[in-house]
């Protein structure tokens, strides 16, 4: 499960730097578990854009740094471990909005957004698709 985490964060780098397939990327997001942050008996999430990003990350020391500007405290910080494919086709049409994924967003030079997009998450929630969610813009 460790080297999961690490390729999708290697991945991410690539892409950063102007390589790598993007596909190869979405699929690397997919077989991946996240770990993603619970609040109020649920994920934890931001709105930008008109999207509700759902925030996960790669590895414990990703989760740290976002927990020391958003934590609880002193708290320790609760988690769920779930594989990023069950957060796009699942979570996120369930949510009723236009939703994506942000992956370490407290990685400077690190993170990745994966929008509600066709390729992304289910066609009928996209916001360029064709079915439900097509008429709903970010």
């Amino acid at each position: 499960m460790q080297q999961s985490r690490a390729a999708l964060a290697e991945r991410i780098a690539e892409r950063r730097d102007g390589g790598d397939d993007p596909r190869a990327l979405v699929g690397e997001m997919r077989r991946s578990v996240l770990l993603v942050p619970v609040a109020d008996g649920g994920l934890w999430s931001v709105r930008s854009g008109g999207v509700r990003w759902i925030c996960g990350f790669t590895d414990e020391a990703a989760l740290a740094r976002f927990a020391l500007h958003h934590g609880p405290g002193d708290r320790p910080v609760e988690y769920a471990a779930l594989l990023g494919a069950r957060i796009v086709d699942e979570i996120v049409p369930a949510l009723g909005e236009p939703a994506g994924l942000a992956v370490d967003i407290a990685t400077a030079d690190g993170s990745m957004f994966f929008p509600p997009v066709v390729g992304i998450v289910p066609e009928a929630v996209a916001v360029d698709g064709g079915g439900a969610g097509a008429g709903r813009r970010p």
